[in-house]
């Protein structure tokens, strides 16, 4: 492909932002020209922007460090410099619902990480391997919107995608009720060590709102499209504990399932094994080759072995076994900001121009 599309980042600051600035360094189809945030990092280099504050272990990109950051809020003008943008803005949730539909609304596709617009009932909330069809919603929104090619979608909550791809993936042995507590890293608060020493060696057990999302997101992704919405799927059942430990990067899931199927523990391993999606069949630039694996050993997957399988797009799961009171148990792993923030919205965005949503202006 000779033209790469023109990128902006939203919110480009924080440590999504980031992340996002680091993913897209030499990508084949994007390229990263506009970076905006809020008023106080308006007309600051990139560099000067961020000074001290940059988290990602990898240098920041050269390319990205003398760009004038812009105001986020300069809808028209930040628009009018790019094919589509990448959104991590920090405001309210009513804030944030209106800004990214003031950008599809200059005919601007937004590709989401926030949670703002995650329920709206014809906004796609896509992990393109589990479902990618829900981006047809796109031609009603478009309509409520009065849009030809500016639309939001967005990719779900990065707590879920630790056990979500499993259930996914033994969906024909119907799951009827899980049972997950999930165990997150800090990044998933955009934090550090350095930000937020309170959390060396300390385990907090409550992280506002995780808990509704990883009990009803999954639900939204097994969905399908009626009437120009999506309606969630009615089961299985989820109940979730969400828990901050003191780890950088990578949330684990402790979960419990009871099958309607009872499949046997080899049946199980074989289609986490087997699964793959549209991304793979589309060989798209961020997505990983096997998405999920099983690890045989007792002690895995670990964090610091596996968070980075697959370049982190990759999801690693662990000791399955028959218990006592559900069908089986397993644990899952899966990088937080990369496939579950940044590089899941990446994947998406690969996704929609692979399927001619996202186009040149």
């Amino acid at each position: 492909m000779s033209q790469k599309l023109k990128v902006g980042i939203l919110g480009a600051t924080g440590m999504v932002g980031q992340r996002f600035i680091s993913l897209l360094e030499n990508h084949p189809w994007f390229e990263v020209v506009t970076l905006a945030a809020s008023a106080r990092s308006a007309g600051k280099t990139y560099e000067e922007a961020v000074g001290g504050r940059w988290k990602m272990t990898t240098p920041m990109p050269e390319a990205v460090k003398k760009l004038v950051v812009m105001n986020v809020n300069e809808v028209e003008k930040v628009a009018a410099s790019v094919d589509f943008v990448f959104s991590a803005v920090d405001m309210s949730k009513d804030e944030i619902k209106a800004i990214e539909e003031e950008y599809a609304k200059t005919e601007t596709p937004v590709v989401s990480n926030n949670s703002a617009h995650r329920w709206t009932p014809d906004v796609p909330m896509v992990v393109p391997e589990i479902n990618p069809e829900h981006f047809k919603v796109i031609e009603f929104q478009k309509k409520r919107l009065g849009t030809t090619r500016g639309f939001i979608a967005v990719k779900p909550n990065c707590s879920i995608q630790s056990y979500a791809p499993a259930l996914t993936a033994w969906k024909e042995f119907e799951p009827y009720e899980v049972v997950a507590t999930t165990y997150q890293a800090i990044s998933g608060a955009g934090k550090t060590f350095k930000d937020w020493p309170e959390m060396v060696e300390n385990v907090i057990p409550y992280i506002g709102g995780e808990e509704e999302k990883s009990e009803k997101e999954p639900l939204r992704l097994w969905g399908k499209i009626e009437d120009g919405v999506i309606v969630p799927a009615k089961s299985p059942v989820i109940t979730c504990q969400c828990i901050r430990v003191p780890v950088l990067n990578g949330h684990t899931a402790a979960v419990f399932v009871k099958f309607r199927k009872k499949p046997t523990k080899e049946q199980l391993i074989e289609k986490l094994e087997s699964f793959s999606g549209l991304p793979q069949e589309l060989k798209l630039p961020s997505a990983p080759k096997q998405f999920i694996r099983y690890m045989q050993e007792d002690n895995r997957p670990q964090v610091q072995l596996d968070v980075d399988y697959e370049r982190g797009m990759g999801v690693s799961i662990g000791r399955i076994r028959e218990d006592t009171v559900y069908d089986f148990k397993f644990v899952g792993l899966s990088h937080n900001t990369v496939r579950g923030a940044a590089g899941g919205a990446v994947l998406c965005a690969e996704t929609l121009k692979a399927l001619g949503y996202i186009a040149a202006k």
